[in-house]
């Protein structure tokens, strides 16, 4: 298994609504967070302390997103985005 990161709870749903370009930075900024995540915690699968703490990263584009890494699944799972460019 490899990193990857995906929506999570009703982050998918909201996510149909946003304009394109914000969505494209949102996909950007996840697969730098991904990146991290990978080069932090190289041993994903067999990591046993607990997960990092979620937190909130900014959105070129007006707005931020909300994520959690989940080390053993490696997945980052954005959970949350809020966007005030309407």
């Amino acid at each position: 298994m490899s990193w990857k990161w995906e929506y999570a709870f009703g982050a998918e749903e909201a996510a149909r609504s946003l304009p394109l370009d914000f969505l494209a930075a949102i996909e950007r900024v996840a697969d730098e967070l991904v990146r991290a995540a990978e080069a932090l915690h190289v041993h994903g699968r067999a990591y046993e302390g607990f997960d990092p703490q979620g937190r909130q990263i900014p959105v070129p584009g007006g707005g931020m997103i909300r994520y959690q890494v989940v080390v053993r699944s490696e997945r980052v799972y954005v959970v949350q985005i809020t966007y005030v460019g309407f």
